[in-house]
This record gives C-alpha cells, structure tokens and sequence, in this order.
C-alpha cells in the first residue's frame, strides 16, 4: 500500500494507490480560483496554501482509501520538477510520515508519472508504447520499454501546449486557467474560420511560440469590437491548430517507433477535441490509445504512487537529507532514467 503526495505546483494532491495499481484514493485540492485574479500560479502563494492544506488532505486519503498510516508501506513524493517551495512542502510531509514509521520513502519525478498514469487501473497499458505528455509546463514525446522510465523522443523547444493554452486565452480575455476556458468556448465556434500556423520542427520536436504571436496580431488586426465578436471562432480556431500539431506528432512518433500503443498524459490530455482527435486517428490505424480520465491527467498523487511501484525505494533513513530540485530530471533529459 502506497501513499503518494504531490506538491509541485498549485494543487495538494495525496493518494492511497496499491502495488496491483488500483486506485483506492486520489485526493486534490485545487488552487484554482485562489490564482485567478493573478492570470496565473504565484509561487509564493501556492508554497503557502499548501502548508495549510497538506495534513488535512493526506487524512483525507487515507479515511476514502479506508485506512490508517498503520497499513502504508512506503510513502512516495514528487521530488521534481516543479515550483520549489511548492515542492518542500510535500517532500518534508513526505520525509516526516515516512521517517516517524521507519517506512522506506520513494522520490518521483512529476513527468515520469504523466507517463506512467495509463498504467493504472482497470485497463493498464502495457510496454512498449508512446506517451504524448502536454501539460502547462512541459510537452513531450517518450517512448517506454519498461515504465521504471522512459527515452524521450521529442520536445517543446519554447511554449509547452499548456502554457500556449494559457496565453491564448489571456489574449483572448478568458481568465485563468486557460485551457478550460478554450475548450469550453471552441465549442461554439469554426475551427475552419482562421488560418493558425502549426509549426514542425526538427523530427519530432514541438514549437508553440509561433502560434501564441499569430493569434497577437490576428487579435489586434481584428480590433477590439470584431475580436470580441469573433472570440468563439478565434478560439476554436487556435484550439485546433494546438491539437492538430500534437495529434501529428503523436502519429508520426507511433509509426517511427513501430508500436502498437499510445498514451496521454498530462493536463492538455484533459482537452475534449484531443482526445476526440487522437482516438479517430489510433482507431483508423489500428493503434490502441490509452487516455486516462481527466483527474489522472491533470497533477494527481495516484500517478506518483504509481510510478513508485516501478522504482526502488530508498530504506530508513537513508532519505532524510532528500532534497527537491525545480529542474527536469535526466528522464526527460533524455538520458538513461534512475532507478
């Protein structure tokens, strides 16, 4: 039985998972709303909140797993990337659950449990497959062999698809967070009405940049009363240029690697169109896709005690100088995973 927590950015998330991958809690606490009125996550503000919520939201896991810190067997943290005193805060929990009961503790990094959250449940992906990660701050392509890690194929080289999301919809007077706000809005627009540029570079590399300043000038061509008019369409339009890119690059990473599985992760895979358009294209190749509901692509502790069960944990107390890190590790670097 694994308890995870999760800290790396604005939401407090614990889950109780166990080692055959059944979920048996996933609790998150969002920060949403407290960063609206900012246009985005402050530091600062998140590392704070989740000083005050992380001990109710761990006793909230284990009271829905039905269980007590009696019957955890190793506590699993986000150890990086992500905002670094956001991080702390879990990784001290952590340490201190997991050090009070002389319980081996397993550090994770965030991306490598976007990769691995279509291993859980009912239905668990099974190596080899291609993983499309696209969140706020990190878009990429993976291949995994063995979910203890994975090779990275492609990646953003400026915007993730996230944060494209989030820009697009400051431009576009949406709030935030972004993605949401387009997705709901594209809805009731013309995906077809203007002309976004999908940029390809490299093999299979990602760039947003382009596209965040084409929707600029489009915005400031139309003029404040024809923008506003046009908002859905405008979304609707920008929407399908992000997806189109993503849905190419996972195709062509699919039949580049020759296999036969694709997985989602990451909060974008949350988008109603991607999902849509993914599953059309695996169907019409005779891919499976595996894409996991949406509180497992957004940041969730059960993907973290997931990935735990791939790694090895480290023994008491050998973790109690563990230390977060706000950089990528060398899983997403491309170079061989540790553990």
């Amino acid at each position: 039985m694994i308890l995870a927590v999760e800290t790396s950015c604005d939401d407090t998330c614990a889950a109780v998972v166990g080692a055959d991958g059944r979920i048996r809690s996933n609790v998150i606490a969002s920060q949403g709303l407290l960063h609206e009125r900012y246009g985005g996550v402050v530091p600062e503000i998140a590392s704070r909140r989740h000083l005050e919520l992380v001990d109710a939201v761990v006793a909230d896991a284990l009271e829905r797993a039905g269980i007590t810190l009696d019957d955890v067997e190793r506590v699993a943290v986000t150890q990086r990337p992500g905002l670094i005193g956001a991080l702390l805060v879990g990784v001290s929990t952590a340490k201190a659950i997991a050090a009070a009961r002389g319980l081996p503790l397993t550090p994770v990094d965030h991306l490598h449990g976007h990769v691995v959250a279509s291993t859980l449940g009912e239905d668990p992906i099974e190596p080899p497959y291609v993983c499309l990660v696209a969140s706020g701050g990190h878009t990429f392509l993976a291949r995994v062999d063995d979910p203890s890690g994975y090779r990275v194929l492609g990646q953003t080289l400026d915007d993730a698809a996230g944060e494209a999301f989030d820009k697009g919809a400051r431009l576009l007077g949406l709030g935030y967070p972004g993605g949401p706000a387009i997705d709901r809005l594209a809805r009731e627009g013309d995906p077809e009405a203007f002309e976004f540029p999908r940029s390809f570079p490299g093999e299979l590399d990602f760039s947003f940049s382009g596209l965040k300043t084409a929707l600029l000038y489009r915005v400031r061509d139309l003029g404040a009363d024809a923008a506003e008019r046009r908002k859905a369409d405008l979304a609707a339009s920008y929407q399908r240029a992000i997806v189109e890119t993503l849905a190419t690059r996972a195709r062509q990473a699919v039949e580049r690697e020759g296999v036969e599985r694709l997985a989602l992760g990451g909060g974008v895979a949350a988008n109603r169109e991607l999902r849509e358009r993914v599953a059309r294209d695996c169907e019409a190749r005779g891919v499976g896709v595996w894409v996991p509901p949406p509180e497992l692509c957004t940041d969730n502790a059960a993907m973290i005690a997931g990935a735990a069960r791939f790694l090895e944990a480290i023994p008491f107390p050998e973790y109690l100088d563990l230390d977060a890190s706000a950089r990528v590790g060398a899983e997403a670097a491309g170079a061989p995973p540790a553990g």
